[in-house]
């Protein structure tokens, strides 16, 4: 199923899948990973948040993306996937229509990133084509920056 845009009765289920998503991050980070805290009804009202849908009585969402326009790229802010449904390819799909948004906005270019500890990541954001375009410590988050040019 393609993403759509996430509705107003989507909040808790968004917010559910991101906690079960950054939850098994908490002991290897020695803290709640940043999106854990991040306001998402802001970015459901600004109209910036996707969602796959899932089972209505098991996992109503099976995945989320949070796509923020900036002048000259879109930023990935959030990638979640429920840990039931990892390694079926959802993240990979949202990543996918991350990059046709991108496309339909006019941006030639795909920001993210992620924690240096999260090291699943740093395998599959590369796998994706994105190359690493820097490092930084930002409130004891030691970020490793991504970036895509889009064709």
């Amino acid at each position: 199923m393609p993403p759509r845009p996430a509705r107003a009765d989507d909040l808790l289920a968004v917010q559910t899948v991101v906690m079960r998503a950054f939850a098994g991050y908490v002991p290897r980070l020695l803290q709640r990973p940043a999106p854990m805290s991040f306001d998402y009804d802001a970015y459901r009202r600004a109209e910036q948040i996707h969602v796959v849908e899932g089972e209505p009585d098991v996992h109503p969402l099976r995945g989320i993306i949070v796509l923020v326009p900036h002048p000259g790229h879109l930023a990935v802010d959030v990638l979640a996937v429920d840990p039931s449904v990892q390694g079926q390819g959802v993240g990979r799909a949202l990543m996918a229509f991350a990059e046709d948004h991108a496309r339909a906005l006019e941006l030639g270019e795909l920001q993210l990133y992620t924690n240096a500890k999260m090291t699943e990541n740093l395998d599959f954001y590369p796998r994706l084509g994105y190359l690493e375009s820097g490092r930084e410590t930002v409130k004891r988050f030691e970020r490793v920056r991504f970036r895509k040019l889009l064709a």
